[in-house]
């Protein structure tokens, strides 16, 4: 019988960042400005637009953003430009997304089935 190889136990540090990391992406606002961001760097303006909330409040969730590593912002002009630092993260939000789109196709097919004759 082969042998499976050894895991690594995880790293408590990277655990620990990694969770720091989550816990910024925890507020649909933030999330919703870091998909838009996936595609491009946009500016402060385009992305209240986005979240459709007041400057201030766009402001706080960039700084919280940008605490945990996952934008990078820079001064063009008057206006600032935020791009997507960590940049896995739009491949992760495109599978997270996949996986709730079959939930939801699942959940369909339960109620269509409960449904027939």
């Amino acid at each position: 019988m082969d042998k499976l190889p050894l895991r690594r136990a995880p790293n408590r540090k990277h655990i620990e960042e990694q969770a720091k990391i989550f816990k910024a992406l925890g507020h649909p606002s933030r999330l919703l400005m870091a998909e838009a961001l996936s595609h491009g760097p946009l500016c402060v303006c385009e992305l209240q637009k986005i979240v459709g909330a007041d400057i201030s409040t766009i402001s706080r969730h960039l700084s919280v953003l940008k605490g945990a590593d996952i934008v990078s912002d820079e001064k063009k002009g008057q206006n600032v430009y935020y791009s997507l630092k960590l940049s896995c993260l739009g491949q992760f939000m495109s599978c997270t997304a996949a996986v709730l789109d079959k939930q939801a196709q699942a959940r369909q097919a339960q109620l269509a089935a409960m449904m027939a004759p």
